[in-house]
């Protein structure tokens, strides 16, 4: 009940979502199986390495293994280093169904000028009738839009994008526009964020700090603030970042620098997902906010608001059942499904979480059912690793 009461139709949307998603399993097998005698061959490619990614990757491998595609062992825990764990998929993992190709592994390192020929390079490997991956995983928005188009045709998944449709990398909720190409989607996970932290906080003022691009309000989910903001009537205040750049010092100092201009203006900020919130400024971001009583709600979810923003929403199992959702994909595309046919809708079932040191530094009171709601308690702020 108490789900309910904080959150609203969010348990219905949940129920929905588990309906849809179990009718593929009725659809398409997710049964092993090798491919015409001879092992299933999959590539990566992603816009640079960026903590969830490797988590996303690790877990759909936990899925495989649950499927019985990849043999049980030990998941090596690399964290933030997607190459050296594909290293390891590719010499380590043990299957008689899928390979991890040791020469398929493709990342820009977030350097826009390396991306057009990483990802030029990358097409002409899948348009080439010799090639040999039979799927792709394309992690993020920079891979999903490089990859969603006509210029091959080699199955792909997309995985770890904020807004795959507003990005322009689907077509619509409902069809990704190309038989090859599948990205998951949680179309009202942004919403339901803002509308909690506004009924909870009652700001009216949001402040917003993200990179003016396609794929920066993408990755902020603007639109989908903006259009609470409509609804609810309070107001937005922003500030220009720049994120997806390869240099991580002005990413850095582009972030603190937007803080600094919104503090005074707002009376509570949206800490969004980009490459300047990290665990180098995260400490810093943290102590500005603190100092000036300010309310923060993190994208990125509870391992910032361990780390001191006030709230998040916490996975409930981690994103062991993302991992659950793109295995059984990944083997009903090797069973003969086409991405297009399977459905794109997966949310997965979230929590509230709360830093009670940091609403005691904000003087932000909780009251005692908002307390008894929340399944993520910190009571003191930890030092990012």
């Amino acid at each position: 009940m108490k789900f309910v009461k904080i959150f609203g139709g969010f348990v219905i949307i949940i129920a929905l979502a588990s309906i849809s998603y179990a009718d593929n399993f009725k659809k398409f097998s997710t049964s092993y199986q090798t491919n015409h005698g001879k092992k299933w061959k999959i590539g990566y490619f992603q816009g640079g390495d960026y903590v969830n990614y490797q988590s996303y990757l690790s877990s759909t491998i936990r899925g495989l293994m649950d499927l019985g595609w990849i043999k049980e062992t030990k998941i090596p825990e690399i964290k933030g280093n997607t190459r050296l764990f594909w290293e390891w998929l590719s010499t380590k993992a043990q299957s008689d169904y899928i390979e991890f190709l040791s020469d398929a592994y493709y990342s820009c390192d977030w350097d826009k000028s390396t991306r057009k020929k990483v990802a030029n390079r990358l097409i002409s490997r899948l348009a080439d009738d010799d090639n040999n991956i039979d799927l792709m995983i394309a992690m993020g928005t920079w891979a999903g839009k490089d990859l969603s188009n006509n210029l091959h045709h080699v199955n792909t998944i997309i995985m770890s994008t904020s807004d795959p449709v507003e990005s322009g990398i689907i077509k619509s909720i409902q069809d990704s526009g190309f038989d090859h190409i599948h990205a998951r989607i949680d179309p009202l996970r942004y919403e339901r964020q803002i509308m909690i932290f506004n009924d909870m906080v009652k700001f009216k003022t949001l402040g917003m700090a993200y990179e003016d691009s396609i794929a920066g309000r993408s990755y902020a989910a603007v639109d989908a603030i903006e259009t609470v903001a409509a609804q609810k009537g309070f107001k937005i205040a922003r500030c220009f970042t720049q994120s997806d750049i390869s240099d991580q010092e002005l990413m850095n100092r582009s972030v603190i620098k937007c803080f600094s201009e919104l503090i005074p203006k707002v009376d509570a900020i949206y800490v969004t997902v980009q490459g300047g919130v990290n665990s180098t400024t995260i400490p810093t971001l943290v102590k500005m906010t603190q100092e000036n009583r300010i309310p923060t709600f993190s994208q990125f979810g509870s391992t910032e608001v361990q780390q001191g923003f006030l709230m998040s929403m916490s996975r409930k199992n981690g994103f062991r059942s993302a991992g659950r959702y793109f295995a059984a994909l990944v083997a009903q595309i090797f069973n003969g499904a086409k991405p297009r046919e399977l459905n794109q809708v997966f949310e997965e079932e979230q929590n509230l979480a709360l830093n009670l040191k940091t609403a005691e530094l904000i003087g932000f009171y909780l009251y005692a059912d908002i307390i008894a709601a929340a399944d993520e308690i910190y009571r003191d702020i930890k030092e990012p690793e």
